[in-house]
């Protein structure tokens, strides 16, 4: 048995600096024999059939990269045949406009009202739309709803004319001397049935096109005079309304994306309930069972016209089209 003394000789031996570096010089050794043999033994290929091989891999890439943009294309050119399902945003501008208001004592224009969009204000602006594309078409037809917004400051100063409970108006006034409440902001909305049509593409992934259409405008309208103790706070169908559009759309599998410009117009005679309605569908239930009861509105009608342009932006999802019949 050996002696702590004589076992740790023994370890310096076997792991001080000279004996781990003999150590090391022989594995290096063994390693470049190993080496050596395995180049002599392996044929090696003439040096062309390695350049064809090299161009036969690059081949390869080429073609898996060519397959693969054939496949993306594929998924994402226009077929026809397909749905898409979109939400947007966007903003307005809307000139300025008369706005009529006729009643019991009243019969009064107001010239050249301007109109505020405040798309990012709180109901912001948005949309949105329902496309179906006929099977192998550039044709097809779109459900498009609109929430817009139109705020008429009251501290712009306006010429007026006419009367407003039996007394002549000043020439010009604020419409805050004449009103406590003037705006559509819980929506200028607008829900319209479109013809839509596609533009040559430019390219698989970039598709442009166009739409015209008619349809409602059911805005929620908030409308007080000065004078009078209730307000006109409800969802209303107030008039036709139409929009012309065109846009460009960015396609990826099952995706689209598209920035588009509207302009849309809106013809407006709103009735002055005055009365505090509820929400779209129960507002215009009750208003038309007064139509069908011939019952005038005890306010009289606010009418105008509301003509935009419109910038948007939005995305949706688009249906695969259906597999051609064998």
């Amino acid at each position: 048995m050996l002696k702590p003394a004589a076992a740790t000789g023994v370890a310096a031996a076997l792991w001080g600096p000279t004996r781990r570096w003999r150590a090391f010089d022989r594995l290096a050794g063994l390693a470049g024999a190993a080496a050596l043999v395995l180049s002599a033994t392996v044929p090696r290929p003439p040096l062309p059939v390695v350049a064809a091989q090299s161009q036969q891999g690059t081949n390869s890439t080429d073609a898996m990269t060519g397959a693969a943009r054939a496949a993306l294309i594929e998924q994402v050119r226009y077929k026809g045949g397909e749905t898409f399902f979109a939400a947007y945003t966007g903003a307005p501008y809307t000139y300025a406009s008369d706005l009529h208001i006729e009643g019991a004592g009243t019969d009064m224009t107001v010239h050249g009202v301007d109109w505020e969009g405040k798309p990012f204000d709180d109901p912001i602006y948005y949309g949105a739309r329902i496309i179906r594309w006929r099977p192998r078409s550039a044709w097809g037809a779109m459900l498009d709803f609109t929430h817009s917004k139109a705020y008429a400051p009251l501290e712009q100063e306006v010429e007026l004319t006419g009367t407003k409970g039996g007394q002549p108006l000043p020439p010009r006034a604020k419409l805050e001397d004449l009103f406590h409440h003037l705006q559509f902001t819980h929506g200028h909305n607008m829900l319209t049935l479109n013809a839509m049509l596609r533009l040559p593409s430019l390219g698989a992934m970039i598709s442009p096109y166009v739409g015209a259409g008619f349809g409602v405008a059911l805005p929620h309208a908030e409308v007080q005079l000065k004078g009078t103790g209730r307000r006109t706070y409800e969802y209303q169908y107030v008039g036709p309304a139409a929009q012309l559009l065109i846009g460009v759309e960015l396609r990826v599998p099952r995706l689209s994306y598209f920035i588009e410009y509207k302009a849309t117009t809106a013809s407006y005679r709103a009735p002055l309930q005055e009365r505090d309605g509820s929400w779209l569908p129960v507002d215009l239930w009750r208003q038309f069972q007064r139509w069908m009861q011939g019952r005038p509105p005890p306010g009289g009608w606010a009418s105008t016209w509301l003509t935009s342009h419109q910038l948007i932006g939005g995305m949706g999802v688009r249906t695969l089209p259906a597999a051609p019949a064998p």
